[in-house]
């Protein structure tokens, strides 16, 4: 992907994109990789960087869900198990199949799990990772040894997926952009243009880095931006009703001793009804998740101590080893953008997760909730209004079937797996200068030849780009990535022709943003 050439696909201002997407997140980019599917042109706009937002901050499962199901929602279980299966096949470097362990510390709760799972392993039909079964307390405890053995009975064993969330907006964003579509990230949608009657014509964006505004004529707009839906709804209709509901989740990030093995642990009731997860991803454990409303959605959502408490506390009821807060590597928060509940609020773990979309009088189509399992389908059911809203022919969805960039048999080991075939490319770099093959910390294997790739291939133009989202490390250690800035931000500005100052400010903004990943060990 190269931003320039985008930009300047943006100069003819004579061109009418078929469709032009608000959002850069999953739901946006499934938008834009299923209209590609169909043969529409497509422009995309992120005022971020591409999943900057929730996108990037999930639990790293591509699941059905099992909470959905006890809570009767089949047919939200069954699309997503579908869809899992879908990502399995077309994207297997950036997912997986991952074992799941629910610990069982009494006679009923072996019943009633088993049963639950049995009805999750039928659901899933051929598209099965493995079908659930109970296992003794030794080979739990062997499996899982850092799992509270007294009163074990024995586990739960289960499949479902898990994936890299930001790697795999990447790819569905590079996927479209050789389909075709033109995609911006730090592109922020100032305006909406209308007709005379009141429909809209297109919109106005303004390329933050140089301020210049572009106006794009397209013949359907969708709003595809997550928490941030209403400010796009209130800028077509000011007296447009709040339609989002944002909901905090956070996860915490230890070392992967804390449990041991390679099995993901799932408590299927804390104390506030919801599933709390322990899983590996990375090399590093993440513990999470909560449900706490927020009234005002944020790009850079922060947890608050009483959330970090309570996964402390729920783990430390689950662990041999009670993690503390000087044990935490990394905290990250991330919005959903549950639909607003009517009067009379029910709880947000009990709001569905199925996506909606609202078509406004002005033609503006927007789509809200989901799950990043499900990304696909809610672009494939977006992209479906093209014809009530412009009154031409769409071709049939092909999105199902796309194999996603950087797709191999083959997938490299390491940290290497999910640049899929794009590794050797990379590789190639560092052989050709060995100064590329140095290590971007002694503690992570990622190298320097990965900040220039995410330059010259991935729109990474801030440190930020490059530590939280194309290479993990933010959110898996904070202060490693604190450690690792000044490093990034000297590569990127020899490869991108950038000055001291560029470099300093650069550092100033990522270590503000990366304060906000550290636990303070002494709360006020």
């Amino acid at each position: 992907m190269n931003r320039e050439e985008n930009l300047n696909q943006l100069q003819n201002s004579d061109k009418i994109w078929d469709i032009a997407v608000i959002g850069g997140g999953s739901s946006g980019l499934g938008v834009a990789l299923d209209a590609v599917s169909r043969g529409l042109s497509v422009a995309l706009f992120e005022k971020a960087d591409f999943a900057k937002g929730t996108s990037s901050r999930s639990t790293k499962l591509l699941h059905g869900g099992v909470r959905y199901l006890a809570q009767g929602d089949i047919f939200l279980v069954l699309e997503a198990l579908r869809e899992r299966g879908r990502l399995l096949k077309n994207a297997p470097h950036l997912t997986h199949n991952q074992a799941f362990i629910i610990p069982v510390y009494n006679r009923w709760d072996r019943i009633q799990y088993s049963a639950g799972l049995k009805m999750y392993d039928y659901m899933s039909a051929n598209l099965s990772l493995g079908s659930s079964r109970y296992i003794s307390k030794e080979e739990t405890l062997l499996r899982m040894p850092g799992i509270n053995s007294k009163g074990l009975f024995g586990g739960i064993v289960y499949h479902d997926g898990q994936f890299d969330d930001a790697r795999l907006a990447l790819s569905i964003a590079q996927t479209a952009d050789q389909a075709g579509a033109c995609l911006l990230n730090y592109s922020k949608v100032v305006s909406l243009e209308k007709d005379p009657g009141g429909k809209l014509k297109g919109l106005v964006v303004q390329d933050i880095f140089s301020k210049k505004k572009y106006s794009v004529s397209a013949r359907m707009v969708v709003n595809a931006t997550g928490v941030f839906a209403d400010k796009i709804l209130q800028m077509d209709n000011p007296e447009a009703p709040k339609t989002i509901q944002p909901s905090q989740g956070i996860h915490l990030v230890l070392d992967l001793d804390f449990l041991g093995g390679k099995d993901a642990l799932m408590i299927p009731k804390t104390r506030d009804g919801r599933v709390l997860f322990a899983v590996p991803w990375h090399g590093k454990l993440v513990v999470g998740t909560t449900d706490t409303l927020r009234e005002n959605a944020k790009l850079e959502p922060e947890a608050l101590q009483k959330e970090i408490d309570f996964v402390l506390e729920t783990a430390a009821g689950y662990l041999t080893r009670k993690p503390t807060r000087e044990d935490v590597k990394a905290v990250f928060a991330g919005l959903r953008p549950l639909a607003r509940p009517k009067e009379g609020s029910t709880k947000t773990k009990e709001i569905s997760r199925s996506h909606k979309v609202i078509v406004s009088a002005s033609g503006l189509v927007s789509i809200t909730g989901g799950k990043w399992t499900t990304f696909r389908k809610m672009g494939e059911d977006t992209v479906a209004y093209f014809q009530e809203i412009t009154g031409q022919p769409l071709a049939e969805s092909r999105s199902k079937d796309i194999l996603l960039h950087g797709y191999t048999k083959a997938i490299p080991e390491g940290h290497w797996s999910v640049y899929g075939s794009d590794t050797v490319l990379i590789q190639d770099m560092a052989k050709i200068d060995p100064r590329l093959s140095e290590k971007i910390h002694p503690n992570f294997p990622n190298i320097l030849a990965e900040v220039i790739w995410a330059v010259r291939n991935e729109m990474a133009m801030k440190v930020e780009d490059v530590l939280a989202r194309r290479i993990r490390m933010l959110i898996l250690d904070a202060k490693v990535a604190s450690e690792s800035a000044e490093k990034v931000a000297r590569l990127m500005a020899s490869e991108l022709g950038k000055d001291e100052s560029w470099i300093q400010k650069e550092l100033a903004d990522f270590q503000k943003t990366a304060e906000k990943y550290v636990i303070k060990n002494n709360p006020k």
